[in-house]
């Protein structure tokens, strides 16, 4: 065979494969479309099997001067849930005289019997705030320096609040779901109330409480793929 016909018999065979090769990838090659869905949480216990949720009042480890904490609880709570809960959603006054009764199942299956299809939001609960003492750096007044800087005293109020939070079945007297909360706050303002950090306080509890009992939605990113 000669040179010429080496050479085109080449150019034949690289030809013939860069057309299958571009054949390949037409069809392998694909686009995609990024999308944001919505996924349900799970929750904690299946809480739609009730018809009900009846908010107790809290059981108070220390009083807080000027501040009803569980007055605050009952109607936040009340509030939030209603709007959450596709059941009825109530309060009720009972009497808690220790912490140790919500263990007690005897004492929550007795209260009444208009509560047998109900879960029983109830739990303890402590609202404190201090005054703390911290050095800060500034820098000094009139100062070219922008390295040179000063030492101040500042005071900043801080604000906690626990809460044990607990889910009883009315019926059995079983506690179903209980957590324990405890989050706090510091503010700049020596005179911040109470109840502006109470609000901004039991927003972060509401925010891990309720995806544990309500469950809601998550949004996920999921990609639609297309030849």
């Amino acid at each position: 065979m000669s040179f010429k016909k080496k050479m085109k018999k080449i150019k034949k065979i690289k030809f013939t494969l860069l057309l299958v090769l571009l054949f390949f990838f037409s069809c392998t090659s694909s686009s995609y479309l990024k999308l944001r869905v919505e996924i349900p949480r799970r929750t904690a216990f299946n809480l739609e099997q009730f018809s009900e949720i009846v908010i107790t009042n809290f059981f108070i480890k220390k009083r807080t001067k000027k501040f009803d904490l569980n007055q605050e609880l009952v109607n936040y709570f009340a509030s939030e849930i209603e709007r959450e809960f596709k059941g009825k959603t109530s309060s009720k006054t009972i009497s808690l005289e220790k912490e140790e009764v919500f263990s007690d199942k005897e004492f929550w299956k007795n209260l009444s019997l208009d509560l047998k299809g109900a879960v029983l939001l109830t739990g303890s609960a402590q609202y404190s705030e201090e005054i703390r003492k911290a050095i800060s750096e500034t820098k000094k007044d009139y100062s070219e320096d922008l390295s040179s800087k000063g030492k101040i005293m500042e005071e900043r109020r801080f604000y906690t609040l626990s809460l044990n939070l607990c889910l009883i079945d009315a019926k059995t007297g079983e506690a179903l779901y209980k957590r324990s909360f405890k989050e706090s706050k510091g503010y700049k303002n020596p005179n911040q109330t109470a109840p502006f950090a109470f609000f901004e306080l039991i927003q972060i509890v509401k925010g891990k409480f309720f995806r544990n009992i309500l469950g809601g939605t998550k949004i996920q990113e999921r990609y639609l793929i297309s030849d």
